[in-house]
């Protein structure tokens, strides 16, 4: 299970004394945590799926910084939120190839029948639970606006 993962990488990474992967992996942990108290959840009922859909999250916010930082001009930031990334990264699964996102919005597409943007949120109801964590969603967003135009 992630979450576990997630507890024994932080341990191992106190005792390599790597205090960068450790403050990142305890992000990682106080927000599934958040994410928990927030959804009235236990921690035993924690799965995979939380915790992918929360590290997403997370690393779409840094991914946004990171954006911010080069406005900025700051490289250090830039840096930094890029090694968080890295390490966040672990917990995600493979990312989908884009010949394999389109495949998948095919499929979706021929079951939703789509006829204009009014059916945006149907093919995102279908298609969210088959990419999220393997996909960008700005992405895939991008990719079904260019469909249905």
């Amino acid at each position: 299970m992630l979450y576990e993962k997630i507890s024994k990488d932080m341990i191992e990474s106190m005792k390599a004394g790597n205090k960068e992967k450790v403050s990142t992996l305890r992000l990682l942990k106080s927000a599934i945590d958040k994410y928990l108290i927030d959804n009235k959840m236990e921690r035993h009922e924690t799965t995979d799926e939380t915790v992918i859909e929360v590290v997403s999250k997370q690393v779409k916010t840094l991914k946004e910084s990171i954006v911010e930082f080069e406005k900025g001009n700051r490289q250090d930031l830039i840096d930094s939120a890029n090694k968080e990334i890295e390490v966040l990264s672990e917990f995600l699964p493979e990312q989908l190839s884009s010949e394999e996102l389109n495949k998948i919005i095919d499929e979706v597409f021929d079951h939703v029948k789509p006829t204009s943007m009014k059916d945006m949120g149907a093919i995102m109801k279908e298609l969210k639970p088959l990419v999220t964590g393997k996909a960008d969603m700005k992405d895939v967003n991008t990719l079904i606006k260019e469909r249905l135009n």
